[in-house]
């Protein structure tokens, strides 16, 4: 004899899960082209890479909220 799967209702009503609000700000992070430089405080850096650290990448999330 199988085991009987039952099967619960979803009550999300088709809404995201709320993990995906905080990536918003990451795909906007991952728009930017890369230019040689990073995007907050303008420090050299390679052709692939957008900001020199994790502050820089804080720091222009929080200031592009700010300019909305």
């Amino acid at each position: 004899m199988e085991p009987i799967q039952e099967s619960v209702p979803d009550d999300s009503g088709g809404m995201p899960p709320p993990a995906a609000s905080p990536a918003a700000p990451v795909r906007s992070r991952q728009m930017l082209p890369p230019k040689g430089s990073c995007w907050y405080c303008e420090k050299p850096l390679d052709n692939v890479r957008r900001f020199c650290d994790k502050e820089c990448a804080d720091a222009f999330d929080e200031e592009k909220e700010y300019t909305r």
